[in-house]
């Protein structure tokens, strides 16, 4: 009997101390973020480059600026896109699925609600937006005007991302205290280097993203710079580059990643607690962060 009762005792105050653990965690939202082992930047904006292999960026005398913050910060040197051609692989850094497209075709606006980075977002009463170079207007869902191309703007294809938040790259502020807190932002078909070089790519970098990269440094703040894809020459390893405050300077991982890893490392940056299709079995992005 006293066994029996004494069992039961241990058996209450158990269930007691997980109920504990469990309010613990639903009270202090920023213990469960640290237990994702990433940091908690104020403001990240990831940039998106196309058709280069890592070889052809990193270590290239092409790209001065860019290789100055692989130095400054961490390069990923196994990291890898999902496919080809570009949109399909927009749409699984985006939302973790490549949501049925196979090519570059020009696809219906809103055709998917499924969840993405920024619906999460903006579900969690977070703030985002896409710049977007040589976009004819806030909010216009042409699939192309000049340099500009809307395969490379997955946001279009989500009925629960506003067409709103779809900005022009000249809507980036200079006050980059006023940036949403989490932003991505395209350049059009030559500054990405699609249709123009490396280096053509590297000083449009620099000149149009080097201040916000300089200012991250001292704002706990976040650049990131990838790629779609590789120029299907080299088995889709694609440069990454992550630089800022949150990051080790002069670090590198040799795990191998994809966009799916960087999605979830993203979403658990901004404190989510959900990770959209294939970000919910990838790994985080460590080994690079600040201490």
């Amino acid at each position: 009997m006293f066994r029996r009762g004494r069992t039961a005792l241990a058996s209450a105050l158990a269930l007691a101390a997980g109920a504990v653990g469990l309010w613990a965690g639903l009270g202090n939202p920023s213990s469960a973020q640290a237990a994702t082992g990433v940091p908690t930047p104020d403001h990240v904006v990831v940039v998106v480059f196309e058709n280069h292999a890592y070889g052809q960026v990193i270590g290239s005398s092409s790209a001065p600026y860019l290789n100055s913050l692989k130095s400054g910060g961490a390069n990923l040197t196994q990291f890898y896109a999902e496919t080809h051609p570009s949109q399909p692989n927009y749409f699984a850094l985006f939302s973790g699925s490549t949501q049925g497209i196979t090519d570059d075709s020009c696809y219906t606006p809103g055709f998917s609600s499924a969840p993405n980075l920024a619906s999460e977002q903006l579900a969690a009463g977070r703030t985002w937006a896409s710049y977007n170079e040589s976009l004819p207007s806030q909010g216009s869902t042409t699939c192309s005007s000049g340099t500009y191309a809307r395969k490379h703007n997955p946001w279009f294809g989500f009925s629960n991302v506003p067409t709103s938040s779809a900005k022009t790259f000249a809507q980036f502020p200079t006050d980059y205290s006023t940036l949403p807190q989490l932003s991505f932002v395209i350049p059009n078909l030559c500054s990405d280097m699609h249709d123009c070089s490396v280096s053509t790519g590297d000083t449009w970098l620099k000149n149009n993203l080097g201040a916000y990269a300089t200012w991250a440094k001292t704002h706990n703040s976040l650049l990131v710079v990838t790629f779609d894809e590789d120029d299907r020459l080299s088995g889709n390893r694609i440069p990454t580059v992550l630089y800022g405050q949150p990051v080790t300077p002069g670090s590198s991982s040799s795990t191998t990643y994809n966009h799916y890893d960087l999605l979830r490392t993203l979403e658990d940056t901004q404190g989510l607690g959900s990770h959209a299709g294939n970000a919910a079995s990838a790994h985080d992005i460590t080994g690079v962060w600040a201490s």
